[in-house]
Formats: C-alpha cells, structure tokens, sequence
C-alpha cells in the first residue's frame, strides 16, 4: 500500500515538487505563478482570483440562489469537536488506505469538476499529473476540457463521472471511451436532474476545442442534457455497459442509499453538489452519519463539500467516511501553480491530517472512529 509512514509533520509543507508533472505553464489567465506553496489553508481563493478570468472565478465560485448552502459547508465540519486519546504510540502515522482496488496515499480524492482549462493552459491534464505526483485518485468529470486519452497518460489510478444523459448513445460513447482509457470505477452523478445557470458572462473555454463546445454551458445540444427520468435501474445498465464497478454521487439520504445499495452501486458519495443545485439542502457533514448507519459496512460511503483543512478529513472519516473528495481547493491550486499546485494542495492536506490523526491518538485510518468526536 502507498501511504505516508512518517511521523506528523511540524508545520504544513508544499507537498511533492510534482517532478512527475505534465504541465508547469502559467496560469491560463496569463498571470504569474506564485512562489508560495500551495497548501489547505486560508488564503488559496484568494490567490486563485487574482489570475483567474473573473467569469471562470465566477463559474468555479458559484453557488445556488442565495448561497446558503454552500456558505453553511465547511462551518459545518467546524462545528465537530474532538476527543483525542493519549498514550498511544503515534510515532509513525499511516494515512494510506485501498479504495475499490487502488492504493492511495491519503483519503483526499480530486472531486469532479468541470471545464480545468479555464483555470489552466493544460487543464485535467495538469490537474491528474498533481494529484497523482501526491499519490492520489482523480474523478474526471465527463465535462472535461481534455480528452480522457490524454488524461490517462498523466494520471495515477482516476475514475470517470458520468450523467446519464437524453441522448443514451452519447453517455454510451463516453463510457466506452473513458473504460478504453483506463478509468477504474464510474461515479454517477444523480442530483442535477435539471442544471439552474452559473454565470451570465460567457465562459472562457477553449475555441479550437471541439470537446468544450459540446460541453460548455450554452453550446450543448439538447441531447447532451442530463435526462431527469433517471432511476435506480441505471446502475446496472452502467455495469454492463463498462464492467466497471459504479459508485452513486449526490445522495444526501439514508433511503436513498439502501436504494443505490441493493440496486448494485459499489459506493455511496455523499454530497449537495458543493451547494450549486437546490439551495438550502442540509451540509453533508450533518447527513453522513444516517447514510453510513443505513449502509453500514456493505460499500465504502464518502463524502465532499466544504472539506477544507486535514482536521476536517479527520472529523469526516470519524463520522464513518471512507474517503473525501475536495473540488474547489483543486481549482484554486490548478490556477495559482499548476499541476505543483494541486500535488502541494494534496500533500498538505496529508500531512495536516497526519498531524492531526497523531494528536487524536491514531497511527492509521482505522483507528479512527466516532469515540474521537465529542458528542
């Protein structure tokens, strides 16, 4: 298993100098990179929209109606209070695990996203090439700016999120081409049946690239809308149109999970779509623990939105999280430095969490559970 064995880290570092990167180019805004590393910590918004276009920080940064939900997110994992145990030998902290047959370094997936080119020239090429050099897994969202071919050489173990979409040969086609390219699991998003705009200033995607006009907000045919008739049934069909196993994204109930469960789905991914759909719907920090009780030990459950620090990653996984996914920070990352970004991100957010696990009185992932949450 990869994982980080050393003792707890003094002080957040930049993380991995990303020597395996693909792309070390400016920022797509034509800014210059910072040489400040990049880390979890307050401040990294910021950075990124001083070289962001202001309608892709708009783009990136939204958030439903009045933003009440994805203001509320990370409060809510603030809220959490630990209960540290002592004597206990953490000399040495593991944060590796295996997740559905990859071996990862810590538990902090890149969520997600969609159109990384607007943050940076190589987009998900630099972003796969960053969070593999930090030993991690990518989920490729099916609204990439960079064909999954290109994606796969860069990357480390990623998987593939799909929408089920009006036109059942496109969703077809992109599973087949994404499974050709190497994806080892799909990630079905099922909470954004309808998609309320983001942004009324056109976005800055790529003119000479076919696949962001089919994808971009405004260009695409009707048929590559997500169809709102989608049922549990779909995740079957998913399985056998790849072979691949399909975790279930956007479930915020504990009902809802026993259905994804028993209909098939080899994970749960709790999640509010980072308050960009319904505003209002409750923070995912809140709802974790009713969908880990109703899944149990049957599929992994994990969870994004709002996940900002490694003690944030601690308090989800003792709320019965096997793993979390963080969308935005990688954006920020990705446009402030590139795929070194997004490697220094996921590096900090290890060795925060592994100071974090060693203070707590956990050497590894395991012996993380809820006695460590104050109730």
């Amino acid at each position: 298993m990869t994982a980080n064995t050393a003792g707890p880290a003094g002080s957040v570092g930049s993380g991995s100098s990303g020597s395996g990167s693909v792309a070390s180019g400016s920022p797509a805004a034509g800014g210059t990179a910072s040489t400040a590393p990049v880390t979890a910590a307050p401040g990294l918004e910021q950075r990124a929209r001083a070289v962001l276009p202001s309608a892709a920080y708009e783009f990136y940064a939204a958030g439903a109606d009045e933003h009440i939900s994805a203001s509320e997110a990370t409060d809510a994992w603030r809220a959490r209070r630990l209960l540290p145990r002592v004597l206990r030998d953490v000399s040495s902290v593991d944060t590796g695990l295996e997740l559905l047959g990859s071996s990862l370094a810590l538990p902090v997936l890149a969520a997600p996203t969609a159109f990384h080119r607007m943050a940076h020239d190589e987009g998900e090429v630099a972003t796969a090439a960053g969070v593999a050099a930090a030993g991690s897994l990518m989920v490729l969202s099916s609204r990439a700016t960079r064909h999954p071919e290109d994606v796969a050489v860069a990357a480390g173990p990623w998987w593939y999120q799909v929408y089920w979409l009006r036109d059942r040969d496109v969703t077809r086609r992109q599973v087949e081409r994404a499974t050709a390219a190497g994806a080892r699991a799909l990630v079905l998003t099922v909470d954004a049946p309808y998609v309320p705009p983001r942004t009324t200033a056109p976005l800055p995607l790529p003119r000479d690239d076919e696949l962001c006009r089919s994808v971009g907000a405004g260009t695409r045919l009707p048929g590559w809308e997500q169809d709102p008739s989608v049922g549990p049934g779909t995740i079957s069909e998913l399985q056998r149109m790849s072979g691949l196993p399909v975790l279930v994204k956007g479930v915020m109930r504990a009902d809802d999970a026993e259905v994804c469960v028993a209909a098939g789905a080899a994970g749960v991914i709790v999640s509010n779509h980072g308050g960009r759909q319904l505003d209002r719907a409750a923070a995912t920090a809140d709802v974790l623990p009713s969908v880990v009780r109703a899944v149990g030990d049957r599929v992994p459950v994990l969870v994004d939105g709002g996940i900002r620090t490694g003690t944030d990653v601690l308090v989800a996984m003792a709320l019965g999280a096997r793993a979390v996914l963080t969308g935005r920070p990688v954006l920020w990352a990705l446009a402030v430095d590139g795929a070194e970004g997004v490697s220094g991100l996921l590096d900090s957010y290890r060795r925060q969490l592994s100071t974090a696990m060693a203070l707590a009185g956990a050497a590894r992932l395991s012996e993380v559970g809820p006695d460590l949450l104050h109730s």
